[in-house]
């Protein structure tokens, strides 16, 4: 017991500090995750418990739901209703092509036979939902390639591709040989129709899922918070998860990624609570995967393998995925530049890869350590380079639409700006930014203009902050000039949510007066203003 929880903070620690140790570096922090389960794992350091790494593919599992889900939720049916066949093509397309260039280029290069060469393919061709949802719901967000709906083309053409190629792979490992009737089908035609099976089947039970907990969750209100809320769907879709790998009639995958979808048609509001519970879940579930997935890396078997397996994923990724691409987006109204975006955005491989690299060597296949050296190769090439080449070109590829707020999660940061003195009105003020604060996890700004020093209405000043604004992150600036510029100018400088001013509970001409910078502040700024009068006796 004590190992494992021992294991789980080293991988829950380290994997989050190596994370934001790569993100101020300008990297991914998905690399810093990946380096640091390299680092435990048994290629380097050997810390982790063999329970850990026995139970990693269930964790990763979880992981992959709950990045689904997340999918799921942010999909937008107009959007995919507007693209037509694109996404149902980029979901097949793309990954037979690269899949067929990766086995000829096995055959020619490694001496693979056939099945061979299509099992190599059908392990590197399938996408990375870890890398791509997160990247194509951060688009939605910011607004880039929404009005096509470019984002949510990705985000379902992956989900079906992961299904069509895990089921070549699995009729190639003679997996489907004995499922029921099909199993006395020809084996093109087996796994076509197992193809339409698992996909129909899926969009039927997610559409299931998606019901029940509606009526549950809303109509029924067993749900008191949206932690409940959280908990319920995702042991809803785990259990899918779970029902799927024993019963081959619908494919996990699909069933939780359209749960989300449907979920946001039948009741956006809890769509959006969803939205947020999800993603703290991916908070934690991001560093077990990743650091779980550099935790399998094997460096020697890497090593031998270096040279061919660049070559063999460099022809998958440009000539099979190019021509899948190209034939994707044929006859759709995608620019050259979007169309060429497909690179960076739908290129990255990562779970797929872990999960089913090393089966072949497990079962005895020959060349099976080739297979997962170079699975392992695609994952610590294509996955960083993926996540940091999806933001950075897609401003440069992608035209900027108006993000619509009922379909993706935005956080903006909120900044409160408190312009203060040492009046009477200013405790309100304090109190009430706090207040606001605390409701929306924001951040404070507390401005004194001052233009004679004067050490101390300095010193009340920071004495009432640290009084109402202990638990409130704060800062506080003090300035000269006149108030009202003054103001306007830090509220731009540090693009300020709402200004929130304080007025004298004065009478007569003295209130006039107190309240001309209010009144100066209403009419000039373009952000919200809230008064804030002190009470009167």
């Amino acid at each position: 017991m004590a190992a494992i929880l021992e294991t789980l903070a080293l991988i829950l620690l380290l994997g989050f500090f190596a994370g934001q140790l790569a993100r101020r570096l300008g990297a991914p922090a998905l690399i810093g995750m990946m380096l640091a389960g390299i680092l435990l794992g048994p290629a380097a350091l050997n810390l982790l418990d063999t329970d850990i790494l026995r139970a990693a593919p269930t964790l990763r599992a979880v992981a992959v739901m709950v990045i689904l889900m997340k999918a799921g939720l942010g999909l937008d049916r107009q959007k995919l209703v507007q693209q037509g066949t694109v996404a149902l093509r980029l979901g097949v397309l793309p990954a037979l092509c690269e899949m067929a260039v990766v086995a000829g280029m096995a055959i020619l290069l490694l001496g693979f036979d056939l099945r061979q060469g299509l099992l190599l393919g059908a392990i590197v061709a399938p996408e990375s939902p870890a890398v791509i949802v997160p990247g194509m719901l951060r688009l939605k967000s910011l607004g880039w390639g929404v009005d096509k709906g470019i984002s949510d083309a990705i985000l379902s053409g992956s989900a079906i591709s992961d299904v069509v190629v895990l089921l070549l792979f699995s009729l190639l490992m003679g997996a489907d040989q004995g499922r029921g009737f099909l199993g006395d089908l020809p084996p093109a035609i087996a796994v076509g129709v197992q193809a339409l099976l698992e996909i129909g089947g899926g969009l039927i039970v997610g559409y299931g899922l998606a019901w029940a907990l509606v009526f549950v969750l809303v109509k029924q209100n067993w749900s008191q918070n949206r932690v409940q809320t959280t908990l319920v769907a995702a042991a809803v879709a785990l259990g899918a998860v779970g029902l799927a790998d024993r019963l081959p009639l619908f494919s996990g995958y699909v069933a939780v990624m359209s749960a989300g979808f449907f979920l946001i048609e039948m009741d956006a509001p809890l769509g959006r609570q969803l939205r947020v519970g999800f993603d703290g879940l991916w908070q934690v579930a991001e560093i077990f995967l990743f650091v779980l997935l550099g935790a399998s890396v094997q460096l020697g078997v890497l090593q031998r393998s270096l040279g061919v397996g660049l070559v063999i994923l460099a022809g998958g990724t440009f000539i099979g995925r190019g021509i899948g691409w190209y034939l994707s987006t044929l006859g759709s109204d995608w620019t050259r530049s979007e169309r060429l975006f497909l690179l960076p955005g739908n290129s990255a491989k990562a779970t797929v890869q872990a999960a089913i690299g090393a089966l072949p060597l497990s079962a005895g296949v020959p060349g099976a350590e080739t297979m997962l050296a170079i699975a392992v190769l695609s994952i610590l090439i294509t996955a960083p380079i993926g996540a940091w080449a999806i933001p950075t070109f897609a401003p440069k590829l992608l035209q900027k639409g108006e993000v619509d707020p009922t379909k993706v999660l935005l956080q903006p940061r909120v900044v409160l700006l408190a312009p203060v003195d040492v009046s009477s009105v200013t405790p309100y003020v304090l109190q009430k930014a706090a207040e606001l604060a605390r409701r929306a996890d924001a951040e404070v700004i507390v401005l004194h203009v001052q233009d004679i020093p004067d050490p101390q209405a300095v010193a009340t000043l920071k004495a009432q902050m640290k009084q109402y604004l202990a638990d409130i992150r704060y800062r506080f600036i003090l300035t000269a000039g006149p108030i009202t510029e003054a103001i306007l100018e830090t509220a731009t400088l540090y693009n300020v949510t709402e200004i929130i001013l304080g007025k004298h509970g004065q009478k007569g001409l003295k209130r006039v007066l107190m309240g001309s910078v209010c009144q100066s502040i209403l009419e000039a700024s373009t952000r919200p203003v809230l008064i804030v009068e002190e009470p009167r006796l």
